[in-house]
C-alpha cells in the first residue's frame, strides 16, 4: 500500500479522520469491458450478481491500475477491520458554463491563496483542426483574471468598498504576464476549465493537482486567521465568486432521495440471503413443494415488505426532517454593501449572511464575525438549553483561526440546523457571520449521512456469525458431493442428481437464522422502550451485554442537575470574610460580588420565563434582581437596533444605589476555558466593569496576586472536600468603548488584572438512584469511572459519597507537569488527605476475584485535565497503569473525555458512557455503548437515550444487552442443531433414495422452528446482574461442544433407529401394511410414504422440540424458562401433537401426511430413544457445558490466562511491589514513548502472555 502511495496509484481520503479510506486509481480498459458484458448475458446475469455484491471484482476486472490523475474511475476501502470496498466514477465539472473568462493570468482566481477550489482547477488548451487528438495538458493552478483579483486588505470602517473596488478596478502587472505560445497556422484555440471530482457518500471531492490527492470541497478552509476571514469575507462575495463556488461546491441542501417502492423492493430482492431463498423457492416449486413453497414466499414477501416499508418510512422521515433546512430564505451581504434577501441553497462557503434578529434555523455552518447570538442546540445535543456565541476576535495574527481558538472553537460557530433565539450587537452594526460549510459538510448533514451510512459495528459476535455460516456452507458441500455420488451410483438421472443435491443444500444452511436473532434484538428493543430507553442503534443491545467499565459524568447524571446555592465567601482586601448563608433568607448587601452574581451570566427571557444553564439560574436567583422583560426576543427586531440584557433590582431588594444593570458584552462559558465575563455598565453611571466567574483555581490566575486570599487553596479544599461546587468570581473597571463601529471589548482585554471577589458556594446534591445503581454495577465487578469538569476535590467526595470508591479505598492524587526551560515533565504520585488524616501506610492490592471479572485494588487514581494531557504526551508509556485503577478525571475537556474513552477501549475494555449530551456528545458517540440522559427520545448525540433521568438506565441497559446476548446464542445454536436434524434425516433417506413428505417438512418448518424462533427470546431478562459477562464468541470452546455433540448425539440416534428398521421382521420396502386391519399389501411408487420416512421424521420433529427447551437458558441472565408464558405453553402443545401423530393410527390423517402405520411397540422404542435424548442432552448441558465452574476449573489446570490487554497489565502489576509509586516524584526523559497511541510502542503491551 505505501509503494502504490509513493508511486502515486493510491492515496488516502479524509486522512486523519475517522472516516479515512483508501483510494486506488484505475483506467476502463475497452475490451475487458466488452468481455465483462459479453460473460454478463452467457452467464444470465449471475456475473453482474456477483459485481453487484463485489464491486471492487468488477473494477479488478475491466479496468487496469493507473495513477489517480489519469483515472477515470477510483475503489475506494475503509481502512477499518472491515475493509469495505465500494466504486465511484471521476466526473468532470465544467466551468465554461459559467460565461466568465478564466484565463491564464497568475494572479489568484476568486478563491485566493487558501482557497482548495484555486488548486483544483484544470486548464486544457486545445488546438482545433491542428491539434485533434493531442491529450489535454494539465497546469498547477488556474487564474482568473486580473479584474478578478481579491486583494486582502486590513478591516476598517469603509474598507468593503475600497476593496471592492481594487477587485473590480486593479489592473494586472506586466510580470503576470502569459507566457508565450507557439502558434500554428490555421488552429484556433480554446480554452476549456474544468474541476476533476468524485462524490462519496454525498460529500464531493475535487482532485489538486499540486498535492495529487483528492480533498474535501464545500467547506470554507480552515488556514485563514482571524483578521484573514475578517477582511476577505467580512464584506461578503461578489456575484462571480458565489456563481463560481456555487458551480463547484454544488447547492447549500441536504437532498435525502426517497427511492421509490420498485427500487427498494429490487435492492432487497438482491441481497445475498433472499436471492439464495429464490434459489431455494425455485427448486421447490420444481419439485412439487407446492404449498410449503408458497407459505415461504409469503413470509419472506411479508419481511421484504415489512424492511421496505420501515425504509421507506425512515427515508420519508429523514427528508422531512431536512427539508426546512433547503427552502428557507436567508438575507445575504453582498461585496457591495447591498443585502439581498435569497433561498438559502444558494449559499456558498465565503457567503455573509446577515442575522436580522428573527427566530429562525440556520441552513449552514458559519463563523459568527460581529455581534452574538444565543441559539437553542437542542438538535445536536438532545438538551435545550439556550447557548450564547459570541464572535471571532478580530487579531491581526497569521495563526489560523480555528487552532487561535483552541477546542473552544465552537463558541464562534453556528450549526446548522440549531435555532437562533436572539441576535445583540455592540454599537450599529449587524450581527454578520460567514457561511463555513454546506450542505451534506454542515454538522446537522453530517448527523444525517451518519443515519444514511451507518458505521457497522466491530463486534465479536458477528464476526463468528459469518464464519459459523461458512462452516454451515462447508457441511452444505459436503453434503452435495454426497449426494451427487450417491445418487450417480444409485443410475439416477442427471436432473435427479442435481436436483437433490441441491436440496441437501437447502437443508443444511437455515435460511430462518437470520430473521431469529433479528427477532431476538427487537424484543430486547421493546423491552427497552418500556423501560423508556430508546435506541437509534439495534446492533448496539448485544454489544451492551458485554460491557464492563461505564464511566459517568458527574453534573446531572451522579448529582443533580440543579445546584441549590448554599452560600458565598467575599474576599476583602485579600483576606477571606464570614460565610453569606443565603438559607439564612438574608439579602446580599450591595457590593461588586452581587453584581457579578446578577450579571455574569447568559440567561435570557423566552416565552415569559427565565432560561438557561441551571447554575446561571440559581445564583440569579440568589440576588433576588429581575430581568427586564423588554430584553424579550420579539419577531422582527431592525438590524440597526442595539438590545442589551437589563438587569433590575426585585421587590424585596432594598438599599440599592442604582435602578439596573445593562450587559454590554458577554463572553459565554466554555469548559476548555472553564470561565466566562461579560461587559457590564450601571445605569446611571459611565463606567463600564469586567465581572468574571469560572473554576476557582482559573479565576484566580487572571487576578492581581496581591487580591488573593494567601489561604486561598486551603479554604477552595475545605468546600470541595465536602462535596460543594464552587465558583470563582473577579471584577475590575474597564475604560469605556464609546465607538460603535467596534466589535467592543476583547476578551484578552477583559480578563486580565481583575480584582478577586469571593467564592460562590452551590450544593450539588447526589441523585438518591445514583448510590444503589453504583452498588449494584459494583457487585456485578462492573468497574465505574467518573469523568467531569468540576474540580478535582469536588469530583472525589463525590465518588466516596455515592460508592464509587468505597470507604476502605485509598485515592491517590497525581499531579503532572509540563517540561519547560529549567525542568522537564514531572509526575508525582500523593495519598489524599481524607477527614484531615495524611495516609502513609503501605498500600496492599486486594486480588480475590479478580480473575471471575476485573481489578478489585484498593486504591483509586484520581487526576486533573491538565495532568492527564501531560500524561498522554511525556509518560504515554505509564498511561495504560494508571487507567487500570484511574478512577476519578476531573476537569477533563470534551476532546479529553473522547479519547480518554478510547484509552480504555485499547485496553480491550468494553466502555459505556453515561452523560447529558452537551459536553458529552463526544465521548457518547466514540464509547461502544453512549447513554444520554434526555427528555427526548431519539438524540443524534447517542445510541441511546433514557427518559429515566437517572443512572439507573446504565443496570436496566446491561441487563437486557445480557439477556439479548444469551438469546442470540441460544437461538443460533437452536436453529444451527435443527438445519442440522433435518441434513442428518434427509441424507439417510438418500440411501435408501428415499424423501420425507411435503406437509411433514411444513409441520416441521412452520409449526415447529418458526413458532420456537418467535417466541423462544421472548423471555425477559434477570433482575439482577451477575457477577460475570455471558460469553461473545460464537467460535468457543463451550458452545461449539454443544453444537457438536447434541449433533453428533442426534446423528448416533437417527443411524441407530434407521438401521434398527430395517431389521425389523415387518419390515419391507413394498409392503406397507404392517399395522394395518387389512391382508391387503400396500404398495406405492412414491419415495415419501415409507417406513424409513415414518420412523426419521417424529424422531426429528420431537429432537426440535428438545434442543429448543434444552438452548432457552435462563438464570443468570434471563429470567426462567416458565416466566416465558407463550413459550412454556407452545412447547407442551408441539410436544402434544407430535407424540399425538407418532401413536394416532386414523387412516385419513397419515394419507394426508404421508406417513405408513408401524407396530406400536416399535413407536414406543422410538420415543424411549427421545427420551434417553433429551436427559443426555439436558444432562451434558447443564451439567458440563453451562458449568461455569467446570471451565474455570479446567482453566486454571491447563493454565489459560485470558489476553485482554487490561488483564495481563494487572497480571504484570500484582506482583510489583514498587506499584504504585506513592509520595514519589518522576521525570520523563528521552526513552519516553511516542505519543500517537499505537500500542505497539508501549511497553506495558509487550508481553510474552499476548
Amino acid at each position: 500500500m505505501r509503494e502504490n502511495i509513493q508511486n502515486g496509484y493510491a492515496g488516502l481520503l479524509n486522512e486523519g479522520e475517522e472516516n479515512e479510506m483508501d483510494i486506488f486509481g484505475y483506467k476502463t480498459i475497452q475490451y475487458r469491458k466488452a468481455l465483462s458484458i459479453i460473460a454478463c448475458i452467457f452467464s444470465l446475469g449471475l456475473l453482474w450478481l456477483v459485481f453487484y455484491w463485489k464491486p471492487e471484482w468488477e473494477v479488478w476486472t475491466c479496468c487496469e491500475p493507473c495513477v489517480l490523475q489519469e483515472a477515470n474511475v477510483v475503489l475506494l476501502r475503509t481502512t477499518d477491520e472491515f475493509k469495505q470496498y465500494c466504486r465511484k466514477f471521476v466526473k468532470w465539472t465544467d466551468l465554461s458554463d459559467l460565461g466568465m473568462s478564466i484565463g491564464t493570468s497568475d494572479q489568484p482566481i476568486p478563491g485566493d491563496r487558501h482557497s482548495i477550489i484555486n488548486k483544483a482547477i484544470v486548464r486544457s488548451t486545445m488546438k482545433r483542426a491542428a491539434c485533434r487528438g493531442l491529450p489535454r495538458i494539465p497546469l498547477r493552478s488556474m487564474r482568473l483574471p486580473d479584474d478578478r483579483v481579491a486583494t486582502v486588505r486590513a478591516s476598517r470602517p469603509g474598507a468593503c468598498g475600497r476593496d471592492r473596488q481594487h477587485r473590480e478596478g486593479a489592473t494586472a502587472p506586466a510580470a503576470t504576464a502569459d507566457p508565450p505560445t507557439t502558434r500554428i497556422q490555421g488552429a484556433t484555440t480554446d480554452h476549456h476549465t474544468k474541476v476533476k471530482c468524485i462524490w462519496v457518500q454525498k460529500i464531493k471531492y475535487v482532485w489538486l493537482n499540486e498535492d495529487k490527492k483528492f480533498m474535501k470541497i464545500g467547506s470554507l478552509e480552515d488556514e485563514y486567521s482571524c483578521c484573514e476571514l475578517q477582511s476577505r469575507f467580512g464584506c461578503g462575495l461578489s456575484q462571480k465568486e458565489q456563481e463560481l463556488r456555487r458551480l463547484v461546491c454544488g447547492p447549500n441542501a441536504i437532498l435525502v432521495e426517497v427511492a421509490p417502492i420498485w427500487k427498494l423492493l429490487f435492492k432487497e430482492i438482491l441481497n445475498p440471503f433472499y436471492f439464495f431463498q429464490i434459489a431455494s423457492l425455485a427448486l421447490w416449486f420444481s419439485e412439487g413443494y407446492i404449498e410449503y413453497s408458497i407459505i415461504i414466499v409469503i413470509i419472506t414477501l411479508l419481511s421484504i415488505i415489512v424492511t421496505v416499508y420501515d425504509l421507506r418510512k425512515q427515508s420519508v422521515q429523514l427528508k422531512k426532517l431536512v427539508e426546512s433546512n433547503n427552502s428557507s430564505l436567508v438575507t445575504v451581504s453582498m461585496n457591495d454593501g447591498v443585502h439581498e434577501e435569497t433561498e438559502s441553497r444558494h449559499l456558498v462557503p465565503g457567503d455573509v449572511i446577515v442575522l436580522t434578529g428573527r427566530r429562525f434555523f440556520l441552513p449552514c455552518d458559519c463563523i459568527l464575525l460581529k455581534g452574538s447570538c444565543i441559539v437553542n442546540e437542542g438538535m445536536l445535543t438532545g438538551e435545550s438549553i439556550p447557548v450564547t456565541k459570541s464572535p471571532l476576535d478580530n487579531i491581526l495574527n497569521s495563526i489560523p483561526w480555528k487552532i487561535h481558538s483552541g477546542e473552544d472553537f465552537k463558541r464562534h460557530v453556528l450549526f446548522c440546523g440549531t435555532e437562533v433565539i436572539k441576535t445583540s450587537s455592540f454599537g450599529s452594526a449587524p450581527v454578520i457571520a460567514v457561511v463555513k460549510q454546506t450542505g451534506f459538510n454542515t454538522a446537522k448533514g453530517d448527523l444525517v449521512r451518519s443515519i444514511m451510512y451507518p458505521k457497522p459495528m466491530n463486534f465479536k459476535l458477528y464476526q463468528d456469525a459469518t464464519r459459523f455460516l461458512m462452516c454451515l456452507v462447508g457441511v452444505a458441500m459436503i453434503g452435495f458431493i454426497y449426494s451427487v455420488v450417491l445418487f450417480s451410483v444409485k443410475g439416477a438421472s442427471a436432473r435427479d442428481v442435481i436436483v437433490m443435491s441441491l436440496l441437501a443444500v437447502t437443508v443444511a444452511i437455515p435460511p430462518v437464522l437470520p430473521a431469529a436473532v433479528a427477532v431476538a434484538i427487537m424484543y430486547a428493543q421493546k423491552r427497552l422502550k418500556k423501560k423508556k430507553i430508546f435506541c437509534i442503534s439495534p446492533q448496539r443491545i448485544n454489544v451492551c451485554g458485554r460491557i464492563n467499565l461505564v464511566c459517568f459524568d458527574k453534573t446531572g447524571t451522579l448529582t443533580e442537575d440543579g445546584l441549590d446555592l448554599w452560600g458565598v465567601v467575599p474576599s476583602v482586601e485579600n483576606s477571606f470574610q464570614n460565610v453569606h448563608l443565603f438559607t439564612s433568607g438574608n439579602n446580599l448587601p450591595w457590593s461588586p460580588l452581587l453584581v457579578a452574581m446578577a450579571s455574569c451570566h447568559t440567561l435570557i427571557v423566552l416565552d415569559e420565563k427565565i432560561q438557561g444553564d441551571p447554575l446561571d439560574l440559581k445564583m440569579f436567583e440568589g440576588t433576588n434582581w429581575v430581568l427586564d422583560n423588554s430584553c424579550q426576543v420579539t419577531e422582527q427586531v431592525d438590524i440597526s437596533n442595539t438590545e442589551h440584557l437589563l438587569i433590575k433590582p426585585g421587590p424585596v431588594c432594598d438599599s440599592v444605589p442604582v435602578k439596573g444593570i445593562v450587559v454590554l458584552q458577554q463572553f459565554p462559558f466554555s469548559s476548555s476555558l472553564q470561565r466566562m465575563s461579560v461587559v457590564a455598565q450601571l445605569l446611571g453611571d459611565e463606567e463600564h466593569f469586567a465581572f468574571m466567574k469560572g473554576a476557582p483555581e482559573m479565576v484566580s490566575q487572571f487576578c492581581l496576586p496581591e487580591t488573593v486570599p494567601h489561604n486561598f487553596a486551603r479554604h477552595l479544599q475545605t468546600y470541595t472536600l465536602q462535596g460543594f461546587r464552587v465558583i470563582g468570581l473577579a471584577y475590575k473597571t474597564l475604560q469605556s468603548c464609546n465607538n460603535e463601529d467596534q466589535d467592543g471589548y476583547t476578551r484578552e482585554q477583559v480578563e486580565s488584572g481583575l480584582t478577586f471577589l469571593g467564592l460562590l458556594i452551590m450544593e450539588n446534591r447526589l441523585k438518591p438512584e445514583s448510590a444503589p445503581a453504583l452498588c449494584e454495577l459494583n457487585n456485578a465487578l462492573i468497574r465505574t469511572v467518573m469523568i467531569t469538569g468540576d474540580n478535582l476535590q469536588t469530583a472525589v467526595t463525590v465518588a466516596r459519597n455515592s460508592g464509587m470508591v468505597k470507604e476502605n479505598g485509598r485515592v491517590v492524587i497525581i499531579e503532572a507537569d509540563e517540561a519547560d526551560d529549567k525542568s522537564p515533565a514531572s509526575i508525582s504520585w500523593t495519598t489524599m488527605e481524607t477527614q484531615g488524616k495524611h495516609i502513609h501506610e503501605v498500600i496492599e492490592i486486594d486480588i480475590k476475584n479478580f480473575e471471575q471479572a476485573q481489578e478489585t485494588t484498593t486504591y483509586h487514581f484520581a487526576m486533573t485535565g491538565k495532568t492527564y494531557a501531560v500524561l498522554v504526551q511525556y509518560f504515554y508509556h505509564l498511561l495504560p497503569k494508571i487507567l487500570l485503577n484511574g478512577t476519578v478525571f476531573a476537569r477533563m475537556s470534551p476532546g479529553q473525555k473522547s479519547n480518554l474513552i478510547e484509552e480504555f477501549q485499547k485496553m480491550d475494555y468494553y466502555v459505556a458512557m453515561c452523560g447529558d449530551g452537551a459536553n458529552d456528545c463526544g465521548a457518547l458517540k466514540v464509547a461502544h455503548a453512549g447513554i444520554s440522559l434526555s427528555e427526548q427520545e431519539a438524540s443524534v448525540a447517542s445510541p441511546f437515550t433514557s427518559k429515566i433521568p437517572n443512572i439507573q438506565c446504565i443496570p436496566h441497559l446491561i441487563k437486557e444487552g445480557r439477556a439479548a446476548l444469551v438469546a442470540t446464542f441460544g437461538v443460533f445454536k437452536y436453529v444451527t442443531l435443527y438445519s442440522m436434524i433435518q441434513f442428518i434425516c434427509l441424507l439417510l433417506l438418500y440411501w435408501e433414495m428415499k424423501l420425507v413428505g411435503l406437509y411433514l417438512y411444513l409441520f416441521q418448518d412452520v409449526g415447529i422452528t418458526s413458532l420456537v424462533a418467535l417466541t423462544m427470546t421472548l423471555a425477559e431478562a434477570c433482575p439482577k446482574l451477575a457477577p460475570y459477562r455471558p460469553p461473545a464468541q460464537l467460535i468457543s470452546p463451550p458452545l461449539l461442544l454443544s453444537v457438536i455433540f447434541n449433533v453428533l448425539l442426534n446423528l448416533a440416534m437417527q443411524v441407530c433407529s434407521f438401521v434398527l428398521l430395517q431389521k425389523q421382521p415387518w419390515y419391507s420396502r413394498t409392503n406397507l401394511s404392517a399395522c394395518a386391519s387389512t391382508t391387503l399389501n400396500i404398495t406405492t411408487a412414491d419415495e415419501a410414504v415409507n417406513f424409513e420416512t415414518t420412523t426419521l421424521w417424529p424422531i426429528t420433529t420431537i429432537s426440535c422440540i428438545i434442543m429448543a427447551f434444552v438452548f432457552s437458558k435462563g438464570k443468570p441472565f434471563r429470567k426462567p424458562i416458565y416466566t416465558n408464558y407463550l413459550f412454556f405453553l407452545l412447547l407442551p402443545i408441539q410436544l402434544a401433537v407430535s407424540i399425538f401423530l407418532l401413536f394416532a393410527d386414523i387412516d385419513s390423517i397419515y394419507k394426508a401426511l404421508q406417513l405408513v402405520c408401524t407396530p406400536t411397540i416399535w413407536r414406543i422404542a422410538l420415543l424411549i430413544m427421545l427420551v434417553i435424548f433429551f436427559i443426555v442432552s439436558f444432562t451434558v448441558e447443564e451439567a458440563f457445558i453451562e458449568n461455569r465452574r467446570l471451565w474455570m476449573f479446567l482453566k486454571r489446570l491447563f493454565k489459560y490466562e485470558s489476553r485482554s490487554q487490561y488483564r495481563v497489565l494487572y497480571r504484570t502489576l500484582k506482583d510489583d511491589s514498587n506499584w504504585p509509586p506513592v509520595n514519589t516524584t518522576q521525570y520523563a526523559d528521552s526513552n519516553v514513548p511516542g505519543i500517537d497511541g499505537s500500542t505497539f510502542y508501549n511497553d506495558c503491551y509487550i508481553n510474552d502472555e499476548l
